[in-house]
């Protein structure tokens, strides 16, 4: 299969850093979810991933497949026309951006809008900390938040939660009065000058469950980080099993939840919570491209094994530099493709019904979910 004519509705991505910002940043850091030095500095060098990428990067940008050769074809190019090349090999019909990521080392999600459309989800947490800094009360910044969230404007396109990162998935049901003790802990932070970071589990969970009564109440889509991340997560409180009161719970039936990463290494829990609950939604990115070839083989194939073809969507999960974007799509055809070619020829799908399913995930179950149509088509 050939899955190059499908124009990839990225579901999950984050924004590119800003020229300045690229500056103090180690461009092999985009390639490890460590971020130790020693990490960054030489084992990343040694993963399959990196390696890889090298070489798919060599052919379309001309270059060396070395780092000293990226580098040199990115000082050749210049920061937009490497940003431009790589996004129009990547082939997008449109960008869903979590804008909450380094904040303030990015350039704004409207200007994404040259490589393609652009949309972006509102980071809960993220969001939190900025009330936090802006409120006195309790009172006030629980109003400010549901306000927040209720007052979306046209270029927001859903939810997205790291409470994975924060106190793990075990969300657990609303205890206003912790939450509130949390709250004037972290204003007193704010007060002094200090940086707000929402880490506290009885607000973290108010912050979860107030966002998915709003989803639920207007059908938002809301985005979980689950499975692996940087070493800030405890893997074993990212397994999306955790989620099951949430997805038990009748009154949150509105809202659809998609797991993003094909929660790996918890890839079969997530096509399992897909396959038996109407708003489970299973996402592959992130394992697409940093696993191994045969691992995303794995990621991809685990993931169709009990989740139904209209529950799974394809992300980028890129970030910070645009060869995360062109290496995202290229895989993820790549990988989809050959898992799709192994169903026909165990029997598991028919030619056309693989040509359909190819297209359901690249591109028409974003739509439908996020858009509630076909085919993405600019508005």
């Amino acid at each position: 299969m050939n899955l190059s004519h499908i124009p990839i509705l990225d579901h999950h991505a984050h924004n590119l850093l800003r020229p300045e910002a690229m500056a103090n940043f180690t461009l092999t850091a985009a390639f490890t979810e460590g971020y130790a030095q020693e990490i960054v500095s030489r084992h990343v060098y040694e993963t399959l991933f990196f390696k890889r990428s090298l070489r798919q990067l060599a052919e379309v940008l001309g270059c060396a497949p070395t780092l000293e050769g990226l580098l040199d074809a990115r000082a050749r190019l210049g920061y937009e026309q490497t940003a431009q090349v790589l996004f129009d090999a990547g082939g997008f019909a449109a960008l869903l951006l979590d804008d909450g990521f380094m904040p303030d080392r990015i350039m704004p999600t409207a200007w994404h809008n040259r490589f393609a459309p652009t949309y972006r989800f509102i980071r809960i947490e993220h969001l939190a900390a900025q009330l936090i800094a802006q409120h006195a009360t309790w009172p006030r910044f629980c109003e400010a938040f549901r306000a927040a969230l209720e007052a979306r404007g046209p270029d927001v396109i859903g939810f997205k939660s790291i409470v994975a990162y924060r106190t793990g998935l075990d969300v657990q049901p609303m205890d206003a009065q912790g939450a509130e003790r949390a709250f004037i802990a972290l204003r007193a932070r704010a007060e002094r000058g200090e940086p707000v970071r929402v880490a506290d589990k009885p607000l973290n969970d108010w912050l979860v469950w107030t966002m998915l009564e709003i989803a639920a109440r207007d059908r938002v889509p809301v985005q979980f980080h689950t499975g692996f991340g940087d070493p800030d997560l405890d893997l074993r409180t990212a397994n999306p099993l955790h989620l099951r009161p949430i997805f038990e719970n009748a009154a949150l039936r509105g809202a659809p939840i998609v797991l993003l990463h094909a929660c790996y290494p918890f890839t079969r829990e997530g096509g399992y919570l897909a396959a038996v609950y109407p708003n489970a939604y299973l996402d592959l990115g992130l394992a697409l491209p940093y696993l191994s070839r045969p691992g995303m083989r794995f990621a991809v194939s685990a993931a169709l094994e009990l989740a139904p073809v209209s529950k799974v969507m394809f992300s980028t999960d890129a970030h910070l530099i645009p060869e995360t974007f062109y290496l995202g799509a290229r895989c993820g055809r790549e990988i989809i493709a050959e898992v799709l070619s192994h169903a026909v020829a165990d029997g598991d799908l028919s030619s056309a019904e693989a040509d359909a399913a190819a297209l359901d995930i690249l591109h028409r179950n974003a739509a439908r979910l996020y858009f509630g149509k076909e085919r993405f088509e600019p508005t």
